[in-house]
């Protein structure tokens, strides 16, 4: 479908590209990047000036809404920026924050950069999972926090407990069954008027510190990104240059993404703040036990835009064929859908596309980017509308992205701009791995072009050039793309997939089978055997093989895997993906067995 809405106001895709004689090629935007702030406090002032009865931060509480508008949220957020200075904190003394998303945490954040002073917000599990506890000591000890956070102290008590903390002072909303002394939130929100608040906001510049936000770690222990004042509010620039529509009227959002990720924490947060919009704040997740919280925080406080993972798409998609008070209420007012993290498979883009048909008779915009948390995120971005998934768009205004080819036509990609970090937290060793010789960073994701021959139709996404690895005859093997086609082809027999057969003859597979999968008898030191669901693995991998035009896109063998991945081990990031090398290393003796000709658990292709 192609039909759009024309009041929404949209740039064309306008690349430059310029061909250097080894093949690399730069490109940039032709777009003019927009204004950009100082500093996050400044959005904040404007709009409580402009408009400070409207509703910023909302959360639910009890049966209604916890809302603040501009004003009030100003005025919290000064008051508790003096509560933070009166307790000696300062720009070398981070705050960890290890509650979720909340309208508390929001306001401890942007109070936090009002003054000068970095926020370390963790996910929730390095705090809740005991199990976890190693990746919460590993952060306190990377960033040295002065301060913690929590919205309830009995909840978040196991990891209080850990003499971690004996030396952090700990704020809490809710101060009840504390394991040790902490200071009530509601405390902080009195201010202090002995301290120099104005002197302190003065000092704030482009290059503050904001955020110190952790990697995923998907190849090794997270690494902690600098976030500076500069990269946030670049971003929301040069988002704004190419999607001027979203700053014609006040956007909304009703949004579940952690804020612990960039794309929830920088790129949603700042946008709403940045056009003067209203963040509402779902609790609720794409997962079976809390879906239901969305889709009624959904049904009370639709929003004009809407964020999501593929995931959380199709768990829509589902409940709104079933449900037609739901589907209203989403596209009623709908102006653009954007989803990141993976590509949107066309048939749920369809099904979405029909069901905004049918409630308003228009398209909103369908959109995707690419950006890590290095990049604040957004750095490639699709702002036109295209009717199909899996486009990640052309360069923003104020970058610039180095594409180095291969033989296979894709590129490995390469960026740099205002939006990119200074480098990783007390790492220097890292930092410099990360840019090359002309100071872009290194991706290690590869891309290629929708057409070669006109690059105003963009990018799409190509796997992960540092998961590629070579077999021993010295060809390389797309392991990112493979493991995507594998998980195609074994759609309902498998949880995840790792490729394997870094300097072996064959290419090889570590399958994690779903949970309900493994039973008491059908293991053997750590492989399932069980004959039905390997002849199962075995013929669909056989129809994949007979696809593959050579050794580098075969995958050869593969072992099932009887323990999932074990997040005490750092198998599992806090997004959720997998850690390749933690997987491979931690399970060595299983990686020998897939490559034992004569192993019992090993399937043959």
């Amino acid at each position: 479908m192609d039909v759009l809405d024309k009041e929404l106001t949209l740039v064309a895709h306008s690349v430059r590209t310029v061909a250097r004689p080894d093949g690399t090629m730069i490109a940039t935007s032709n777009v003019p990047l927009d204004p950009v702030v100082n500093h996050t406090g400044e959005w904040l002032e404007k709009w409580a000036t402009a408009a400070p009865a409207r509703v910023f931060l909302a959360e639910r509480s009890g049966d209604g809404w916890r809302e603040h508008g501009y004003g009030e949220v100003l005025d919290m957020v000064r008051a508790i920026a003096g509560g933070l200075l009166a307790m000696g904190l300062g720009p070398d003394k981070p705050i960890l924050i290890m509650s979720g998303n909340g309208v508390d945490h929001a306001l401890l954040s942007f109070a936090a950069q009002w003054v000068g002073i970095p926020v370390v917000p963790l996910a929730e599990q390095y705090s809740l999972i005991e199990e976890a506890h190693g990746r919460l000591a590993y952060a306190i000890g990377k960033v040295k926090p002065a301060l913690a956070f929590v919205d309830d102290a009995a909840r978040y008590a196991k990891a209080l407990e850990r003499p971690e903390f004996d030396d952090i002072a700990v704020v809490a909303v809710n101060t009840e069954g504390a394991p040790r002394p902490v200071t009530a939130f509601a405390d902080l929100l009195k201010g202090d008027g002995t301290v120099d608040l104005e002197a302190a906001h003065a000092k704030v510049r482009p290059d503050t510190l904001a955020k110190l936000l952790f990697t995923s770690g998907s190849t090794s222990n997270p690494k902690a990104v600098m976030t500076t004042q500069r990269m946030m509010c670049a971003n929301q620039s040069q988002m704004a240059s190419v999607l001027p529509f979203i700053s014609e009227r006040p956007p909304k959002i009703c949004d579940w993404l952690p804020w612990n990720h960039v794309f929830g924490g920088s790129h949603n947060v700042n946008m709403m703040l940045a056009h003067g919009g209203s963040l509402y704040i779902d609790h609720g997740k794409p997962t079976a036990r809390a879906f239901p919280t969305s889709i009624e925080n959904i049904k009370q406080h639709p929003g004009n835009l809407a964020f999501n993972v593929p995931v959380g798409f199709s768990m829509l998609v589902h409940a709104m064929e079933a449900d037609r008070d739901l589907r209203q209420a989403y596209f009623q007012d709908l102006d653009l859908l954007f989803y990141a993290g993976a590509s949107l498979p066309q048939d749920i883009w369809t099904r979405l596309e029909e069901m905004a048909m049918e409630v308003q008779g228009r398209l909103p915009l369908m959109i995707s980017s690419w950006g890590m948390t290095e990049t604040a995120p957004a750095t490639i971005m699709l702002h036109e509308q295209i009717g199909r998934s899996g486009v990640i768009g052309v360069p923003l205004p104020g970058t610039e992205i180095k594409l180095m080819p291969d033989d296979e036509m894709r590129c490995e990609l390469r960026v740099k701009g205002i939006n990119i970090m200074p480098g990783y937290f007390d790492d220097a060793e890292k930092t410099a791995q990360a840019f090359d010789e002309e100071g872009f960073m290194i991706t290690g994701d590869a891309v290629r072009f929708v057409n070669a021959d006109d690059p105003d139709r963009g990018l799409v996404f190509d796997g992960r050039v540092s998961e590629d690895f070579k077999l021993m005859t010295g060809t390389w093997v797309q392991a990112g793309k493979l493991r995507l086609d594998a998980l195609e082809a074994l759609r309902g027999l498998v949880q995840d997939v790792v490729v394997c057969g870094h300097d072996r003859g064959e290419i090889g597979l570590f399958v994690f089978p779903k949970p309900d999968a493994v039973h008491d008898g059908n293991t053997s030191e750590g492989a399932v055997i069980d004959e039905h669901l390997q002849a199962a693995i075995h013929w669909e991998l056989r129809l994949l093989a007979r696809k593959a035009t050579g050794s580098a896109k075969r995958i050869a063998r593969a072992i099932i895997l009887s323990e999932p991945p074990n997040l005490k081990d750092g198998e599992i990031t806090d997004k959720g993906s997998l850690n390749i090398r933690k997987i491979i290393t931690r399970r060595a003796g299983l990686l020998e067995r897939l490559y034992d000709n004569e192993d019992p658990a090993l399937i043959r292709v």
